[in-house]
């Protein structure tokens, strides 16, 4: 990823909800963990219509040099974003604008343990003073601690502290 910060960089965030007055850049915390399951896969296809055979066929994963069927990248992308959501530490968003330089590193097979290490990366204020626009980088982390994707989200926020900061 071009411009990717340390993630350790800024403060570690303690459980509660922040608003974008809150955050400063380099604020990082970590969400709970969740197990890719075979229902998450199978469901994932069914509700994406995307049954390619490197997720649906254990021998065709196989032939093509994964250890076994790996999960959906996107399916991956959408469970951080979950993780995200119901971390200790959350951020009082309103919205997603958008993911933005998002790579898939490593695959993810089923029955692996993922997490997502969180920070913010950039602050800017919005058009609407009541409201603020975070970068957050995320990296996604197996069991084994490797980073599995990563990339950028933008988030629109309140602002309930003091207009004019950030």
């Amino acid at each position: 990823m071009t411009g990717k910060m340390d993630m350790t960089s800024g403060r570690e965030l303690a459980g509660g909800i922040y608003d974008y007055d809150a955050l400063e850049v380099g604020d990082c915390y970590w969400t709970g963990r969740i197990d890719v399951t075979e229902a998450h896969v199978v469901g994932f296809a069914g509700l994406s219509g995307d049954l390619f055979d490197v997720h649906m066929d254990e021998e065709f994963a196989q032939g093509h040099g994964f250890p076994a069927r790996i999960a959906h990248g996107l399916l991956v992308l959408a469970m951080a974003d979950g993780l995200k959501n119901r971390a200790a530490a959350r951020i009082r968003a309103i919205a997603s604008m958008g993911w933005t330089d998002w790579r898939f590193r490593h695959p993810v097979l089923i029955g692996d343990r993922i997490r997502a290490r969180i920070m913010v990366a950039a602050k800017k204020p919005h058009r609407d003073p009541l409201r603020g626009i975070l970068t957050l980088q995320l990296a996604v982390h197996n069991q084994h601690d490797l980073v599995v994707q990563e990339g950028l989200t933008l988030l629109l926020c309140e602002r309930t502290g003091p207009v004019g900061s950030g």
